[in-house]
């Protein structure tokens, strides 16, 4: 990795976030945490008043996310953390893409309202645009027009959302994503970290991985031959398989249908890209 590509180690900035996964992990190999209860007992142990503070100040939204629904996204957040560091596709990663990785699952539920028995499919997009915001905080490198193309981008983005007839939510507008992604990488260069970051995390509910999942604006194949390249497909397979893990971790027969489910969909994904885009009309 070259100069302009160093960023912030998630590590460093949450040390005592980083060790308290680490010890998640140790005590589920150990036994120790056999369910949701469990580790729901130590998330709220570990995430003190102070605590939540630190992670306010690295993560602003961090409270508001963990105050819905009795902070049940706060431990699938935790949750998802716990199954990414486990997971052979995290492993896989090179060191660089694992310090992304951590950063990915900080940020991909940070907007997210849980109200019961609502669906809210605009999340993911609502994520993606606070990450674009933090990350040149906590010292991402950005582009020379990122202070003059943020607000705008950001507006852009929060309204790429269609309500037909019948839909109980709003929806993620995928013919607006061509001029968000790219406006991304204006806002950091391509390819850069923070704009696969923020890609993933904008992204990080719009593929078809799970039959049993109502995915709220599946990606055509077309869209995903243009929109996911070699560089995000690692990282968005580690960040999907880590969202499932985070809901079905401690509940064997689902874990495993929603891995064989997403891995096979992950193989098809990876034909897609696969083809030349020339060869595949624009989305």
């Amino acid at each position: 990795m070259n100069a302009s590509n160093e960023f912030p180690s998630f590590d460093v900035l949450l040390p005592d976030l980083n060790k308290f996964i680490l010890k998640l992990v140790e005590d589920y190999y150990a036994g120790k945490i056999n369910s949701w209860e469990e580790l729901e007992e130590k998330v709220n142990i570990f995430f003190t008043s102070e605590q939540m503070g630190r992670m306010e100040s690295v993560a602003p939204g961090w409270q508001k996310m963990a105050s819905y629904s009795d902070g049940i996204t706060l431990v699938h957040v935790m949750c998802v953390f716990l199954g990414v560091y486990m997971m052979p596709e995290y492993q896989a990663l090179t060191p660089e893409q694992q310090k992304m990785a951590k950063w990915i699952v900080l940020f991909h539920d940070l907007d997210k309202i849980h109200i019961q028995g609502k669906k809210d499919s605009m999340h993911a997009f609502r994520s993606g645009v606070l990450a674009a915001n933090i990350l040149p905080e906590l010292g991402f490198p950005v582009t020379e027009k990122y202070y003059e193309l943020i607000h705008s981008w950001g507006d852009h983005t929060l309204q790429a959302f269609l309500v037909r007839d019948g839909d109980v939510a709003p929806k993620p507008d995928n013919q607006k994503l061509p001029e968000i992604l790219t406006g991304i990488e204006h806002l950091f260069g391509k390819n850069a970290p923070a704009t696969l970051i923020t890609k993933i995390v904008l992204l990080h509910i719009s593929l078809k991985v799970d039959p049993f999942y109502s995915t709220p604006a599946p990606l055509t194949e077309k869209e995903i031959n243009h929109f996911i390249t070699p560089d995000l497909l690692p990282l968005l397979k580690v960040m999907m398989l880590g969202d499932n893990e985070g809901w079905t971790l401690f509940y064997p027969e689902d874990r495993k249908r929603q891995s064989k489910c997403a891995i096979i969909a992950f193989e098809k994904i990876e034909k897609i890209i696969s083809v030349p885009s020339n060869n595949m009309e624009n989305p």
